[in-house]
């Protein structure tokens, strides 16, 4: 063998080290680009919900909720609203229906089409789409006429239970009635409250 000759090897063999060093590298770069959805823990009085929330998919109302978690704003709310085989609702009011100070409304992202399926979370809001600030609900069920289509504005899915379906199914069996709640527009009447109020104990993020 010829110096030629193993100079040529030896030069292709560093060359094919440099090639897998460099394609390891672009991998790892790749991966760290690839983070991980946040998730979060909700404890209530019927059992804890674990949530991921879409932040690639809905990034201004996941940094809203989370804002919001980090507040310690939803500690001692209920829902508020719950109506079996659709939705339970929560998020903004204190055990004595009294609402909750909230930030400013966000703007509407169901553009994202995600689908309002059983077990998603999604903010709740007025007829206004730009009006969500704090309250969200849990669909029980598949409710896909929520969603955005043709150019109307739905109500944003941010979020999926993937732990605690059977406490949301709980939550929605609950016993309901009429009841007054102090709004910041004054007293109103409420219906599909439950009785029993169900409490949100704590929100906290599971993963940084």
């Amino acid at each position: 063998m010829t110096r030629c000759t193993i100079f040529l090897r030896q030069m292709g063999i560093a060359l094919a080290v440099a090639v897998l060093a460099v394609s390891l590298g672009l991998q790892s770069a790749w991966g760290d680009d690839k983070t991980e959805n946040p998730k979060v823990l909700m404890v209530t009085t019927d059992g804890e919900i674990t949530i991921e929330l879409f932040a690639d998919k809905s990034p201004i109302t996941v940094e809203n909720f989370l804002r919001y978690v980090e507040d310690g704003h939803y500690e001692g709310t209920v829902f508020h609203r719950v109506i079996s085989n659709f939705m339970i609702q929560g998020g903004g009011f204190t055990a004595e229906l009294t609402e909750k100070p909230t930030r400013g409304p966000i703007v509407n992202e169901s553009v994202n089409k995600l689908h309002n399926t059983r077990g998603t979370l999604a903010m709740a809001r007025t007829s206004d789409p730009d009006s969500a600030s704090a309250q969200f609900f849990i669909n029980q069920r598949s409710n896909l006429r929520l969603d955005w289509s043709g150019g109307k504005d739905g109500y944003t899915v941010f979020g999926e239970v993937i732990d605690g379906m059977q406490v949301v199914d709980i939550i929605s069996l609950s016993d309901t009635g009429t009841a007054r709640a102090q709004t910041t527009q004054g007293p109103t009447n409420f219906e599909d409250v439950p009785i029993k109020p169900v409490v949100i104990l704590s929100i906290s993020r599971l993963n940084p």
